[in-house]
């Protein structure tokens, strides 16, 4: 596990304008709290309200459960709090986005993306060379 905290102060003040983080876990779905436990200490301590936590720790866990399920090595969650804006992004060593299967039960499968993209101001997801990476962008308060 690989942990990065980088506050920066803004221009005109002392106060910390842009933080940013890394954590990088084995892809696998035992680690999956690990980064949602790691999401909630970060933000409170970056004093993100709980409400705008809440939601964005809901999106890392649905985005990290994605990556230990179709990521092959690692996973890595980036959060980026930029004035008043909450990037983050999660990306794996998969392949390509596997779909669900028309014969799968619509409460078994499928909800992950669609709580994100409700939550999330925007998301984009991209394939990259290395695997496949999701970003979601939250206003935040802080």
């Amino acid at each position: 596990m690989y942990v990065t905290d980088s506050p920066g102060l803004g221009p005109l003040s002392d106060r910390p304008r842009h933080h940013q983080a890394l954590l990088t876990l084995p892809a696998q779905e035992a680690h999956v709290s690990a980064a949602r436990h790691f999401a909630a200490d970060l933000l409170e301590t970056w004093s993100v309200p709980a409400s705008e936590r809440d939601s964005a720790v809901l999106i890392v866990d649905e985005l990290a459960a994605n990556a230990a399920q179709y990521g092959r090595e690692h996973m890595t969650l980036s959060l980026v709090l930029d004035h008043g804006t909450l990037h983050i992004v999660v990306t794996d060593s998969g392949t390509t986005v596997e779909r669900r299967r028309r014969d799968a039960a619509p409460d078994e499968h499928g909800r992950g993306t669609g709580i994100v993209q409700y939550l999330a101001q925007s998301t984009e997801i991209h394939q990259t060379r290395g695997g496949r990476e999701v970003r979601a962008c939250l206003r935040c308060s802080a």
